[in-house]
């Protein structure tokens, strides 16, 4: 990418887990418009990539992503603007930004460091699994500026608390401590700063080691139900496993079971 220098968006694989990390700690990560760009390519590579078979999305210092840094991001000043500006680049930006992460065909999981704040809380929620520090909180900021929600924040939210809490949480904005959300279920498991890091290694590499494949199917599956009826949902599961059973890893899943020995994925 040009434009953006190549530490602010840390990128490695390692071990089958490809880590996308977020280095911006000056200005607690707020995303710049180069920095989202990035992390939408690197989903997609993820995604076509054979030797990545999991995904970690985290940040330095003490915030996880501030929200969208403003300052930098192309587009016509307020007083410039005409019908349709707004939506456009909202539709274009942080709503790209978290269906890159919905529709990545590898699970990814979200190592939340520190503050969640805006289309950063929204970026961890839509993650397939999130671990959040002790220290990190969430924050539905956007009513304290007199915006309405986005980058999916009103259908990420219900889907993960019910409605009623969800509108509390945008209508309020009040900051969620880590060990409050994982009550909520917007995180699965609260660790010691210390430990973040190695808690999603040891996650994200568990994963890299599954039948990639069908835990991609299976992301699908789970993220289309929660928007289509029960017919089609069956439908797609029948589909979903006509398919995986074409892959070696579900052959070898079947076969290590009848051998009576532990299976070896590959991720084809």
């Amino acid at each position: 990418m040009t434009g953006i220098p190549e530490d602010d968006v840390l990128h490695r694989v390692d071990n089958g887990v490809a880590w996308i990390t977020l280095n911006r700690p000056e200005a607690m990560n707020a995303v710049t418009w180069e920095q989202r760009e990035r992390v939408i390519a690197l989903l997609a590579e993820a995604s076509a990539d054979p030797a990545v078979r999991a995904v970690v999305v985290t940040a330095t210092g003490k915030g996880f992503c501030a929200g969208a840094d403003l300052r930098g991001s192309p587009g016509a000043p307020a007083g410039e603007r005409v019908a349709g500006d707004v939506a456009r680049m909202i539709r274009l930006g942080a709503q790209r930004l978290i269906t890159a992460v919905l529709d990545c065909e590898k699970p990814v999981v979200a190592a939340v460091n520190g503050t969640a704040a805006g289309i950063g809380a929204h970026l961890a929620l839509a993650c397939d699994l999130v671990i959040a520090a002790e220290a990190a909180r969430f924050i539905e900021v956007f009513v304290r500026r007199g915006l309405v929600p986005d980058g999916g924040g009103a259908y990420l939210l219900p889907r993960l608390v019910g409605p009623q809490k969800a509108k509390e949480l945008m209508f309020f904005g009040d900051a969620v401590p880590a060990v409050e959300a994982e009550r909520l279920g917007l995180v699965n498991r609260v660790v010691p700063t210390a430990e973040l890091e190695a808690t999603a290694r040891e996650w994200a590499e568990r994963l890299a080691q599954g039948p990639t494949r069908a835990l991609a199917m299976t992301k699908q599956l789970v993220n289309a139900s929660l928007d289509g009826d029960r017919a089609a949902a069956l439908a797609a599961e029948a589909t979903a496993q006509e398919i995986n059973m074409t892959t070696a890893d579900a052959n070898e899943g079947v076969a290590s079971f009848v051998e009576r020995r532990t299976p070896k994925y590959l991720g084809r």
